[in-house]
């Protein structure tokens, strides 16, 4: 009997020990395991709020602030705290209605029960102040002060960017965004993100039951102040490029102004172009629907991304290889009757004196002369066959900037197109193709793809006497010594520096020839400023030709090359030749002389041009 009683005392025991254990297991799972109760209780008491940092502001070369910040406010939402509310009046501060309230509340609570998400981003200064009033109304809602990108000018959209939201891939790459957050999208704004950008912070604040901020928790025991992002003083010259984006309008095209001596780009114009202005505020995603579907493609950043024969403008690197090959020297002439003719083919000319020698030929812009050039490049006896001697023609290209990626800071460059050997070998044959085959090559026509950008920088190499410096946007990162070392680094070309100046002489002529000496862009002329440059026309099997002009000034100590390309302008002396003439002479002089070029460029329009006939 004892036995008995000793046995039902262990297993009474044992049946205690056992319902403590569970007991115990289930306070430690929701006590310590499930942070569904702790998240609770913290968000009744409790408001963890981002402090969003301004980010860096950005100016031009000469210290003009172009991109500042000014504060708005999302609304956020906590779903667990939502109760029944006065829906008609949250809506009618907010202007929206109640079936977006159901909907964003849901998909709020579809992000996640227990945290804080946008509820309604860039809320008004002035709907935040009458929300603030009537905020404990709502449960549930609370406001996040952020700073959004404000601009002093409405200018250089493709150079300075724009900031967006971020998308679910790059919140899944980088841990540092969160949903709701923004990132630059294009322009420096992408390019120096990590700079620009600065570091959250937050302040952990209590509430009390009506959802009303009453202190800082702990004395801001936990709170982290958001650092501020790092100011950049971009390459641009805000006047220049404002003077180039008006002289641009209604046309097709870009310009890129670059100093040659440091890779500075001192304007970077596409158009038409688009004011980063109006892609901010509740408004965005309209502007942007409608900038995505123009057909005149305002987002396209031509400067980096557009591709182009460069016509005749290419004459100047095909002269100077001429030189560094020794196939021809500055005196050597050819003559041209009307144009280039072997065999079946024929290259059209216009009337001119002939003979010219080489400064002449670029001052007349001789396809004859050039066409000879190539073909003495291409089958010049020293090498063993066209093959070799295209491909060392096509190693002086490259080592201008053509063909590959520039490697600027920006984030959407193009390398453009220069042929390989077996390019050919595949439309002809290895042995099917000659220096006749390719002679389209020697007026920059043919499969020659350049970038605007590449074209500029080719400018600055021939005003540098055979060398130049990587593009770039940014001049200097606040409190950093200087900007990344590739940006200081010369890069040579495969030609002697002593070369230069006959392609030089021509470029003058070309624009600075007396009347009836053959210049193709005498209209380019400003006084007391020599400016060199060169021409294109290059072929457009879509319309009329693209209208092209490169050059730099003055000639000695050059401060400025640039490239102008206009679509479907025609003759490089007709609009690229004077809009290049005016951006030199507004960066020089700071003022126009011209006026009556200056009117003539503003008034033409290219683009409603079908629609006036």
């Amino acid at each position: 009997m004892k036995n008995t009683y000793e046995n039902r005392k262990y297993v009474f025991g044992a049946f205690l020990l056992l319902i403590a254990v569970v007991y115990i297991g289930k306070l430690f799972s929701l006590q310590v395991l499930d942070k569904s109760y702790q998240s609770t209780a913290s968000n009744n008491v409790l408001r963890y709020i981002t402090q969003y940092p301004a980010r860096g502001l950005i100016y031009d070369r000469t210290g003009k602030l172009l991109v500042y910040n000014e504060a708005v406010y999302d609304l956020m939402v906590l779903p667990i705290q939502v109760k029944e509310f006065d829906t008609s009046a949250f809506c009618e501060i907010l202007e929206i209605t109640h079936n977006d309230v159901r909907r964003w509340i849901q998909n709020a609570k579809e992000y996640s029960y227990y945290t804080s998400s946008p509820f309604l981003k860039q809320v008004s200064s002035e709907t935040y102040a009458v929300l603030q009033e009537k905020l404990y109304q709502f449960p549930g809602f609370f406001v996040q002060p952020r700073p959004i990108r404000k601009y002093s000018k409405h200018i250089a959209g493709h150079a300075l960017g724009y900031v967006g939201e971020v998308d679910e891939r790059t919140i899944k790459d980088n841990p540092f965004y969160k949903m709701g957050d923004y990132t630059g999208i294009s322009g420096i704004e992408k390019s120096y993100e990590k700079v620009l950008r600065g570091e959250k912070g937050v302040n952990v604040y209590l509430v009390d039951v009506h959802n009303r901020i009453k202190g800082s928790f702990q004395n801001g025991k936990n709170d982290k102040p958001a650092i501020v992002g790092t100011n950049i003083i971009s390459t641009i010259d805000a006047d220049l490029q404002e003077y180039g984006e008006k002289l641009m309008v209604n046309k097709i095209g870009s310009i890129v102004a670059i100093e040659p001596s440091t890779g500075e780009i001192l304007a970077l114009v596409s158009s038409p172009t688009y004011d980063p202005s109006s892609l901010l505020g509740r408004g965005r995603s309209k502007v942007f629907e409608k900038l995505s579907s123009d057909t005149l493609e305002p987002f396209f950043n031509r400067p980096l991304m557009a591709t182009y024969p460069p016509g005749s403008t290419f004459k100047l690197i095909n002269g100077l290889i001429g030189l560094q090959e020794k196939v021809i020297y500055k005196q050597t002439e050819f003559y041209c009757y009307g144009g280039y003719y072997s065999r079946s083919i024929h290259v059209g000319c216009h009337n001119h004196d002939t003979p010219l020698n080489l400064p002449e030929a670029v001052q007349n812009s001789c396809n004859a002369y050039f066409c000879n050039v190539f073909r003495w490049i291409l089958d010049n006896p020293v090498y063993s066959s066209v093959r070799q001697g295209y491909n060392a023609w096509k190693d002086h290209v490259l080592s201008f900037g053509f063909g590959h990626k520039l490697e600027s800071d920006f984030s959407y460059e193009l390398k453009g197109f220069v042929p390989m050997d077996s390019y050919y070998d595949r439309y002809y044959g290895i042995t099917g193709w000659s220096s006749l085959t390719v002679l389209s090559l020697a007026i920059g026509q043919g499969e020659l793809g350049i970038t605007p950008l590449q074209m500029a920088n080719m400018t600055a190499a021939i005003a540098n006497h055979g060398y130049y410096f990587t593009p770039h946007i940014v001049k200097e990162i606040e409190g950093e010594k200087g900007i990344d070392e590739r940006f200081s680094v010369k890069h040579q070309t495969t030609i002697d520096s002593v070369y230069f100046p006959i392609i030089i002489d021509g470029m003058d002529k070309a624009v600075n020839g007396p009347p009836g000496s053959g210049s193709t862009a005498r209209i380019a002329r400003i006084k007391d400023i020599t400016v060199c440059g060169k021409t294109g026309t290059a072929e457009n099997p879509h319309g009329e030709d693209h209208s092209i002009f490169v050059a730099f000034a003055p000639r000695d100590n050059p401060k400025i090359a640039l490239s102008v390309h206009v679509e479907n302008g025609g003759f490089g002396s007709t609009y690229a030749a004077p809009i290049a003439s005016l951006m030199i002479e507004k960066y020089l002089n700071r003022e126009i002389s011209r006026q009556w070029l200056e009117n003539f460029i503003l008034e033409t329009d290219l683009i409603h041009i079908d629609k006036k006939d």
